[in-house]
């Protein structure tokens, strides 16, 4: 039914991970494939092509939909739906971030301060060269293939580059003078294949499926018995998305109690529960969390 595009490169292996974890396996015959499958049947075909062009080839409807970054939409131009952020990138679950930078020694504090013809190095020059005009600014702006941080000062006087930590761009000696765009990566799809009512209750599907997969990153759940006597005290403890489960143990056995809770404060949560009373507490890895 969908013909699908997943994105290659940096963002390869995370995506295909996140499918993973969302019962949507990808398989092809070899890491270097770009043809792939899902064993689902709202799935009709899987390509593994370049964000770059994700967002142009499922405008012009060769995909039903894709999965791509926010700065490549913007850079396009490309006459997509989005059907919901995915925020997860190459190594965190922060947005990167599309940024204008100079040298470290440079005068210039803020976009409106870059003169006439200044040389901007980009690998996004639509979105830049945009940008620039916005704030009046008349520049010469220039492809970047890679590398773009080592193109100043002798090839580029400012770059506009992506970036997460802006460690890169730090290292590089250069300084960042503002952010043009925040971006997360999204699942896109198709005007015409939206319109459909049947393709796009499956899109719908297997968002639900993406989000749930990865609202259950970092977190854990958590269950335990606790007596009458303690209840109150373990409860105080306890963080929970709404407010924990509670349920009354056969006989005068107590309560069962469960909740998710961030896994990052399962080292301190855990001994506190026993000291407040807590028994039989157990942490369960969690697959999906779907609300």
């Amino acid at each position: 039914m969908l013909r699908l595009v997943l994105p290659k490169g940096s963002l390869e292996r995370p995506t295909l991970e996140l499918f993973a974890a969302a019962d949507l396996t990808v398989v092809r015959g070899s890491d270097v494939d770009y043809r792939a499958s899902i064993d689902d049947p709202r799935i009709a075909e899987v390509r593994i092509l370049r964000p770059q062009e994700i967002p142009v080839y499922v405008a012009e409807g060769l995909f039903d939909v894709g999965v791509t970054g926010r700065d490549w939409i913007e850079e396009t131009s490309a006459d997509v739906v989005s059907l919901g952020v995915l925020p997860y990138s190459k190594a965190t679950t922060r947005p990167i971030r599309v940024v204008l930078a100079v040298d470290g020694s440079s005068p210039w504090n803020a976009p409106g301060d870059l003169p006439e013809g200044v040389r901007v190095s980009t690998e996004y020059p639509n979105l830049t060269a945009r940008y620039l005009v916005e704030h009046g600014v008349k520049a010469d702006v220039r492809l970047s293939h890679g590398a773009t941080e080592a193109k100043i000062p002798e090839i580029a006087d400012a770059v506009v580059e992506i970036t997460e930590t802006g460690r890169a761009i730090r290292a590089a000696g250069l300084r960042v003078v503002a952010t043009i765009l925040e971006s997360y990566t999204e699942l896109v799809a198709n005007p015409a294949a939206v319109a459909d009512p049947v393709k796009a209750h499956a899109m719908r599907q297997l968002m639900t499926l993406l989000q749930g997969a990865l609202e259950a990153r970092g977190n854990v759940l958590v269950k335990l018995n606790v007596g009458e006597g303690d209840l109150e005290k373990v409860i105080g403890v306890l963080p929970s998305m709404r407010s924990p489960t509670v349920s009354k143990l056969f006989g005068d056995g107590g309560y069962a109690v469960e909740t998710v809770v961030a896994k990052s404060t399962i080292n301190v949560l855990i001994p506190e529960l026993k000291d407040r009373g807590a028994t039989d507490i157990l942490e369960i890895a969690l697959q999906k969390i779907v609300h």
